[in-house]
């Protein structure tokens, strides 16, 4: 009996281990680099929103951005933000 308990303990582990390389840290590095390229936001790139919104950045505050679309300057807060020119953030995009 105690040879099957430790051979239980064994499997657990295995099934703990193949679910933080393959399910956890991906999804950690890849908030991690979303959260640099938000960050590295600047006046003058242009982003995609997660509602499709296409425009330039005229304004950057720390959670917010204005932006010009079109004729329009609208205000998008910048967690929506899915692309900032050619670079999509992971895990983000739809």
């Amino acid at each position: 009996m105690d040879n099957s308990l430790m051979v239980l303990l064994l499997q657990f582990a295995a099934i703990g281990l193949v679910f933080y390389f393959l399910i956890i840290r991906p999804q950690s590095n890849a908030r991690k680099k979303a959260a640099e390229i938000l960050a590295a936001i600047k006046k003058g790139d242009e982003i995609t929103t997660a509602g499709g919104l296409i425009g330039k950045v005229k304004k950057v505050t720390d959670q917010q951005l204005v932006i010009e679309c079109g004729t329009a300057e609208l205000l998008v807060d910048r967690s929506r933000i899915v692309r900032v020119g050619d670079t999509a953030t992971p895990g983000l995009a739809g």
